[in-house]
């Protein structure tokens, strides 16, 4: 099934069948599927094999898919028939007697194109003007008219031109293949008694320990328990450089560990890692049409009745009408014929479709439909929601300031020492600034949590607190000065944090979530793109403004619920604009389904990623969203090219033909040609 006019008979033939209910395709994946009747699969397959192809059940075994592959045909005919074509060109130049040209013509075109003229039957048969129906038709008038030398060349350019056409589609398949074999077969698993096995990856259970060699494939996901590694993730995230891994990491199939040795614990079977699930959307995502593909069957619909019509209207009106040759009104018919066929227009769409989606999954951006792809190019607006997207979402320790004549080294460790008790995110960030530092934590003794203010212990014999604002201000340690302190750094979006001692306050640390380089960078490539955004943040209206303008984002709108995100989205798209929403997949749900793109960040380690958004990005990167637009732009030009090149060469020998100036090889080599320079075309989005 490598032409989309094969798709249309075979949908055709089983539509009629009162048992089934719908008809999927995926064509450049030769995959069909058939919502039918109970106990009609077997209906389903004779159908299909009527047609002249073999229905298999695909290795995944599940209910109601089949693989539509077409049989596979020997060499040595189609040599046979260019020896035999090249002969009777040659036996018909050189004057000899004119059965010897015609009985080559004739070995010619049985040896190539018997199984064009079995398609072109079943096609004719089953009431579809195919292009085996459409060759079939004009190789046979070709051949009543006598011209034997350009039948036989006729046919055998056709096959030429469809083995070539099919090589060239292989590649497009080929490059998602290439996604399925990123994941090793095999995997090294500890045995209960501590031994180390080989065994197929695909038997491995969860919570199974693995060990990775320096150098291997990673073939499960998983979580690092021993050992330390520089992992390679391009193949799933498209990130250039590799990211170190340690014990808590986690690693995911298909990426390569680069140095060290590791064991990791697997968290997901086979069937259920992040690749998989690349590979699954991936596939989804080709077996649904874009706009443009739409436009272009519909197109295809009528443009082949019609030209079918003209050619046996030039065939049958100029001799009758007005005394014309038929020998020659004929074969001009027969040369429309050829070019009524629109292979080149209707092939155009799927493959630069496809190269697109694989393009941007190779850079770890996952995009669920040709629709999405298409849609891109459009964005006006994209909303950002802000922790773990714009920001890294783990709080940091971004100011300290020791007060009066405090020892500055001493308050830090006495913070650190009250900070490390705590489980809560901000004393974190205290605890984790301090270990970088190497500072030395001290006993605490009488430690108590205060919910909502912060924590208070004994160290030395001594009572301390470390609290926010509101603690400051029970205590009775507040002053002018210090509400100064603090309004300047909780105007720049910071969390404030006071060490207290019996004297005083002693210092001052401010906590934020920290903005990503790559936010900065991928906003300023978003208004290069003309793109403007805006960032929906469910932080204080303060801590918006800021980290907005950190990152030069155009607008910010703080304490935002996932309400308010949904209507701030909806009210960006009623003033006609088209909208991409940017969020975690979970909480901003709401808002990335009313968006017309919705964007998924760090899909790598959340199923729900990939299940919620249009387009997911496999790592935490937002610069991959004006590569996605990019991208986008490029398919867009390419879908556009294509069209025009399939169209206009159409229209050039469509007048060539009627003023008689174009014969039939020369509309074959025309036609298959298109079919070609539109595969090639395409393909060329694989290299971005």
């Amino acid at each position: 099934m490598d032409c989309p006019t094969e798709e249309a008979l075979i949908r055709k033939k089983l539509s009629a069948m009162p048992s089934v209910h719908s008809v999927q395709f995926n064509l450049m994946q030769r995959l069909l599927t058939v919502d039918h009747s109970p106990l009609e699969r077997e209906a389903v397959a004779q159908a299909i094999r009527s047609l002249g192809f073999t229905a298999e059940l695909p290795e995944s075994k599940q209910e109601g898919e089949a693989a539509v592959v077409a049989k596979n045909n020997p060499g040595w005919p189609l040599a046979l028939a260019c020896a035999a074509a090249v002969a009777s060109e040659i036996v018909s130049f050189a004057g000899f007697p004119g059965w010897m040209a015609a009985s080559l013509a004739v070995l010619a075109v049985v040896a190539g194109g018997l199984g064009t003229y079995k398609k072109g039957w079943v096609a004719i048969r089953n009431g579809n003007l195919n292009i085996n129906a459409l060759m079939s038709i004009a190789v046979t008038g070709a051949l009543v008219l006598g011209q034997w030398p350009e039948a036989a060349m006729v046919m055998v350019l056709f096959s030429i031109a469809e083995l070539i056409e099919a090589k060239s589609l292989d590649r497009a398949r080929n490059a998602v293949q290439k996604l399925m074999q990123l994941a090793p077969e095999r995997a090294t698993v500890r045995q209960p008694d501590g031994a180390w096995v080989d065994v197929d990856a695909k038997s491995v259970s969860i919570n199974t320990v693995v060990r990775i060699k320096p150098g291997e494939r990673i073939g499960l996901d998983g979580v690092v328990m021993t050992g330390r590694s520089a992992v390679n993730q391009a193949p799933i995230t498209g990130e250039s450089l590799p990211v170190d891994k340690a014990p808590g990491d986690a690693v995911f199939a298909g990426t390569i560990n680069e140095s060290g040795s590791i064991e990791y614990r697997v968290t997901a079977v086979a069937a259920d890692t992040a690749l998989a699930r690349i590979i699954h959307a991936v596939s989804e995502a080709q077996g649904s049409k874009a706009p443009t593909q739409h436009f272009v069957d519909e197109f295809a619909r009528v443009y082949t009745p019609v030209v079918f019509a003209l050619a046996v209207a030039v065939a049958v009106l100029p001799p009758l009408l007005a005394s014309g040759v038929w020998h020659d009104w004929v074969y001009k018919a027969l040369v429309l014929l050829v070019i009524a066929c629109p292979c080149a227009l209707v092939i155009s769409t799927p493959v630069t479709i496809v190269s697109g989606l694989t393009a941007a999954a190779r850079k770890g951006i996952l995009i669920k439909g040709g629709s999405y792809l298409e849609r891109g190019r459009k964005l006006t607006w994209l909303a950002l929601d802000k922790t773990g997207t714009i920001t890294h979402g783990t709080p940091a320790q971004t100011y300290f300031e020791a007060l009066a004549d405090t020892n500055a080294a001493r308050c830090r460790q006495l913070a650190a020492s009250l900070a490390g008790r705590s489980d809560h995110p901000v004393s974190q960030a205290l605890a984790r600034a301090a270990d970088i530092d190497h500072i030395v934590r001290l006993s605490v003794d009488d430690f108590e949590a205060l919910p909502g203010r912060g924590v208070q212990g004994t160290i030395d014999g001594k009572p301390y607190a470390l609290g926010n604002h509101r603690l400051v201000e029970e205590l009775g340690r507040c002053s002018a000065s210090l509400e100064a302190r603090l309004d300047t750094q909780e105007r720049q979006g910071k969390t404030v944090v006071l060490l207290i001692g019996e004297e005083g306050v002693l210092a001052l640390f401010a906590v934020a979530d920290t903005v990503k380089e790559t936010s900065r960078a991928a906003i300023g490539d978003l208004h290069a793109l003309g793109v403007r955004t805006v960032m929906l943040s469910g932080d204080n209206s303060h801590t918006a403004a800021a980290i907005a303008t950190a990152v030069g984002i155009d607008e910010a709108r703080g304490d935002q619920l996932p309400d308010d995100k949904l209507t701030a989205v909806a009210t960006l798209a009623a003033d006609g604009a088209v909208v991409g929403m940017v969020g975690d997949g979970i909480n901003d749900a709401p808002a990335l389904a009313r968006a017309d793109i919705g964007f998924a960040m760090g899909a790598m380690g959340a199923d729900t990623a990939i299940e919620t958004a249009d387009v997911a990005l496999m790592d935490d990167d937002l610069r991959k969203i004006p590569a996605f637009i990019r991208l986008s732009k490029a398919t867009h030009t390419v879908l556009i090219q294509n069209i025009v090149l399939a169209l206009g060469i159409k229209a050039v020998f469509f007048v060539l033909a009627l003023t008689g100036a174009a014969t039939l090889w020369m509309a074959v080599l025309a036609d298959v040609g298109a079919s070609l320079v539109v595969v090639a075309n395409g393909l060329r989005l694989l290299r971005r």
